[in-house]
Order: C-alpha cells, then structure tokens, then sequence
C-alpha cells in the first residue's frame, strides 16, 4: 500500500534515489512523504504532506546531502493525513519507514509511555523506533536491535531502518503480508517495496521472506533470520523494462493500460492454448484426471475488482467446467469459517498478489488441506509464493489505481482455468473444445477493436459527465460486468453508482430512475436477452437515460436506448470481456471531464496490504 524506497552506495545522492524511487511508487496511493538522510553522523529527516513535489519543495529549501537514506509514501491507516505522521519516524538515533499494522500497538504505546518516551505521531510505527532506539542505548548494534524489537511486534511489518550509531548500512525487517525486495548494484545496494521503484538501478533482487532480516551496505546484502543465523537468498535477474513502467506517449496510466489490453490478453494466453488439439496447458500445473476427479468444489476468494472478476470465473467453471464453485470476498472468508477439505480448490486472485486478506483466505485454505491455484501477476509475490501452483497473468506493471488490464487478463486466466477443468473432466466435448480455443484465440483481435471505440465513448461521456448517479444493470455473465462498471466510475469520477442485477431492479432501484439518471444497460445477445431488454424498456417508461452495451447486427434496440455502443459478438462467455472495455473508457472519460485524478484518485491505494 505505502511506498518504501532506501540506498546505500556511492554512486548517486541518497536522496535522488529515494525521490525517483517513490516517484516510480505513487501509483500505490498516498497522503505523505518523507525521506531520513545519514549526514555527518546524523540522521535528518524531512517530510511533508500530499504529493511529492511538496516534500520536493521542502528538499530544495533544506537540501540534505548523504550517501544512505530511506523513503516513504504513507497512506493512513493509524493517524489522519498530516505532517507529523507522515514517515520516516525518529526516536533518538534511530529512523524508521514501515509498512503494514503492528496490532499491538496500544499496549507498547502505553509502556513507552509509563517509561517516560515522548511519542509525537499517532502511527504505530513510531514505536518500532522508539523499541529499537532504546536497543541501540542498551548498547545492541542495529541489526540486533531490529531483531529484538520484532520479537515484540504482533502484526505484519516490512520496515527500514537507519541510525547515526550504525553509519554505514541500513536493516531491513519483514514480516506478514508487505512486500520487501532488496536489490544488488556495484557497490550500492537498494531496498524498496516494489519493482518498479529500483528497476532503473539494478536488474538483480532478492524477495526478502517472512521473518527474514538484511543488512544492506555498500559491500553486498547479508540475511538472517530471527537468531541472526545466515540464510542464503540468491538474487533473482529482473526482465521488466523500465519504459513499460512510464506513460509511452498517453496522457494517463489508466488509458495507457486500457489501450494494451490486446497485447496484455495476448501474452496471457501466450502458449497456453495447444490449437492442434484444442487443449489447454497451464504452464505445469498438474489438473490430470487423476488430481481433478479429486476436486469436488472451487473456493474464489479476492478483493475489489478481482472480486468481480471472481463472480464471472464462477460462471466460468459452473458452466464451462460443472464444478460448484462459491466466491468470497477474501476479507469476509476466514471469518465466516468456511467448510474446506483436501476435495475443495481454493483460488485466490489478486492482482499485486500481496492482497492481506486474500492471501489470509490462502492461508485458511491451506490449513484445512485445499489445494491453492493462485491467479496472480506479479512473480515473487507472496500470494504466488504461497500457492500451490501460480497461473500468472502477464499484464505487466499497472499503475493506474483503477484497475483494467489486470481485470480482463484475470478473467482470461479464469477462463484457461475453467476450460481446462471442463476438457479433462468430459464436461467439454471435443466439438465445444475446439469453439472455445477459436474464440480464445480471436478474444485479443477483437478487444483491440473495440478500444479503438474510444472515440465513439469519449462522445458520449461528454453527454452525461454532469449526471450525479449512474446505475449498471447486467444479468447473467454480465451483472459482475455491471458492478465492475460501476466500481470503475465511482472510483475516479467520485460519481455515486451502483451495479445490479437487471432482474433485481423492480426490487429497489426503480424508485431512483428518472430523467436524471443515466442506466448503462448491458444487453448482449444471451439466452437472456428479451428479459434484460424488457428492463431496459422500463426504465425509459421512467424516462431514465439509456445507454446500451448491445451486440453487433441487433439494430432493433436503437429504438429502445438514448445511446448504444456495440461490441462484436464472441459466445457466451469472453463476450463479458469485450463489453467490459466501453465501461472502462466511459469511466475514463467522464473522470477526465471532470478534471479528477484519474491515476491516483482519492482515498485509494493500488496494493491493499493491510486489513
């Protein structure tokens, strides 16, 4: 959620890297900045609140020169938005950035406290700094001082620290679901908590495990673990490119990453489709006969926009495969003590793959003998580490807080998924096996035609960006398409909106419809059809606004809708994908309208890594 960024090396200015490094990491959302300098053998630390170019300002009026620094992007979770607890936090000599939630924080607040420690902050964090500053004074070396004060910690932590009695390195902490990765240079070293912050500096990284400690020094990475016994962790050779990780000529991330889904759709296909047989190949995954007969439900489990993409994947395997699948929001699964055994398959999607609470619904899969496929994009990520097996998307990096490739190459992952249940276990003939594969194989073709839409929407946007409600209606497939472009719309326009079931709508949502309210109406051709339309009828009997999501060739429903925007008719299934793309573009444009920040809207965080 929060961004961490640290160096150590002669090579760059501490602080160049740490700003470049959170720049890279602002997709992530955050509320501060802030970075702590070792100078002099002192430790300056300067922060400020909102975007980076204030923290930007307060460096170019307070300069700080040094070699070994640590940066932060914090989004609140203890503590509103302000200067004073923004990151990194001080105790004495010791400095401190930290992602995740130490749960115990009251109770170490309050011994700080009756031991005479002036806490400013309301964070948590602060009091990683304090715990270990008093290590420091009881005459620990720093790495010790960490590894004593995680022994206290209840929670998840990945944090960073520098202090002016250990000139020469920084410690690094992890535990639980935050990320922390560690890159190699020569004569440098770097920490972050993700990729893209350090990429321009180094290909070569090591993904630090649960209770894993480094130490980071111009002379290479030491790891330990809580006894300060070595580990050996070999550096992993990173293939991204940094350009794939800026704009490339658009005028936002977000429409950059709706604009690459042909290639992102593309690549998550890539070789997984054996045409010549119609079959499936999920890069090594065991589904034989054998190991699939064994499986007698599906547990989705995910957050957010995988949630949705969840919703279609559970049509996908009932249909496709005749598995019965449930779907649960992962924050809500573990709670509510699902019935898990060795014959369920748990499956979690994520996109950052370092989700909380989804990988805490893994967790309870694993502890009750569930087998666990992660649907995931990003290598290395906790969640894919955890798994059993890992079917990765290949979206590649995505900035935009509001997610779109990364929605639409998860449905693709789902659907590989689905298909290959369905081919072993006889529920897809070999005639319906190969329909499926040619569908599969024109899905990217397609998909690049309907963006090129853009146009087409944008004009339609401009018709309706003023309205202060929107309602979705989809039936079938479609209805977590409709709350997928509901979500999308009120996380970068802050225009209320509301996805439903288009059966359900005489059940409440009728009394909201009036001239006022545009009702994006997702009317493919279906076994569906007629109902859906006969909703769509009754919403302009209310003189409700229409705009419809329709098939190519069904020029019936112009009588029947203010505006429709077509799409080309690709069966049952992965039409849900194609009719998901005009609802990304009309969200973007209507945000862009509206003057918001599309990319990094307010209040959200690309990688929720706390509950």
């Amino acid at each position: 959620m929060c961004g961490i960024v640290g160096y150590v090396g002669r090579e760059h200015r501490a602080v160049d890297v740490l700003i470049d490094g959170l720049r890279r990491l602002e997709y992530r959302g955050y509320d501060s900045a802030g970075v702590a300098v070792l100078h002099e053998e002192e430790v300056v630390v300067r922060r400020a609140l909102g975007k980076l170019v204030n923290l930007e300002g307060v460096l170019r009026d307070q300069p700080v020169p040094g070699q070994i620094g640590i940066g932060h992007t914090r989004w609140a979770t203890h503590g509103k938005p302000s200067k004073i607890n923004a990151h990194p936090h001080r105790a004495g000599s010791v400095a401190i950035v930290h992602n995740g939630i130490i749960e115990n924080y009251r109770e170490l607040r309050s011994e700080i406290e009756d031991s005479g420690g002036t806490i400013e902050s309301e964070t948590d964090t602060e009091l990683i700094a304090h715990l270990m500053d008093r290590c420091v004074l009881e005459g620990q070396d720093l790495l010790t001082a960490a590894r004593s004060t995680a022994a206290r910690l209840a929670g998840s932590y990945a944090f960073g620290a520098v202090s002016s009695e250990a000139p020469d390195y920084i410690v690094v902490a992890k535990n639980g679901g935050s990320p922390m990765i560690v890159g190699l240079g020569e004569k440098q070293t770097f920490m972050a908590s993700d990729i893209p912050a350090i990429l321009p500096y180094t290909r070569q990284m090591l993904f630090l495990e649960d209770g894993d400690f480094a130490v980071l020094s111009e002379d290479g990475i030491q790891v330990v673990d809580a006894d300060a016994h070595p580990i050996e962790r070999h550096p992993k050779p990173i293939q991204w490119d940094p350009v794939s990780a800026e704009k490339g000529g658009y005028d936002r991330f977000m429409q950059k990453e709706i604009f690459e889904q042909p290639r992102a759709i593309m690549d998550t296909i890539g070789t997984r489709v054996v045409e010549s047989e119609n079959d499936v190949d999920l890069n090594g995954i065991d589904l034989s006969a054998e190991v699939v007969s064994n499986i007698h439900r599906v547990h989705m489990v995910a957050c957010g926009t995988a949630y949705y993409a969840s919703m279609v994947g559970k049509y996908l395997v009932e249909q496709i495969a005749g598995i019965p699948t449930e779907v649960d929001l992962a924050s809500e699964f573990r709670y509510r003590k699902p019935i898990l055994d060795a014959s369920s398959l748990v499956v979690p999607v994520s996109q950052s793959g370092e989700t909380a609470d989804t990988l805490a619904a893994l967790r309870e899969g694993r502890s009750n003998g569930s087998r666990v496929i992660a649907i995931c994009n990003v290598r290395e990520a906790s969640i894919a580490r955890e798994s059993d097996d890992v079917l990765y998307t290949h979206a590649g990096p995505e900035i935009g807080v509001a997610s779109t490739k990364a929605f639409t190459t998860q449905i693709v992952g789902l659907y590989l998924l689905a298909l290959k249940l369905g081919i072993v276990r006889g529920h897809v003939d070999p005639t319906e096996a190969e329909q499926r594969v040619r569908e599969l194989m024109r899905l990217p073709r397609l998909v690049e035609r309907v963006v090129g839409m853009d146009s087409a929407v944008q004009a339609i946007a401009q018709k309706y960006f003023h309205a202060q409600d929107f309602l979705f209606l989809g039936r079938g497939i479609m209805y977590p398409i409709a709350l997928e472009g509901a979500l999308k719309l009120k996380e970068i326009s802050y225009i209320h909106a509301e996805g439903y079931a288009a059966g359900e709508m005489k059940h409440g949502p009728i009394a909201l419809i009036d001239e006022n309210m545009p009702v994006v109406v997702i009317a493919t051709k279906s076994h569906v059809y007629d109902k859906v339309i006969s909703n769509l009828e009754q919403v302009r009997s209310r003189d409700g606004e229409v705009i419809a999501i329709a098939t190519e060739g069904d020029e019936e429903i112009r009588e029947k809708a203010n505006e429709v925007i077509y799409i080309p008719d690709l069966g049952p299934y992965l039409s849900s994908i194609l009719a998901t793309i005009p609802l990304q573009l009309l969200a973007y444009h209507v945000a862009c309208l509206k003057g918001t920040d599309v990319d990094q809207p307010r209040n959200l965080a690309k990688s929720v890594t706390v509950e």
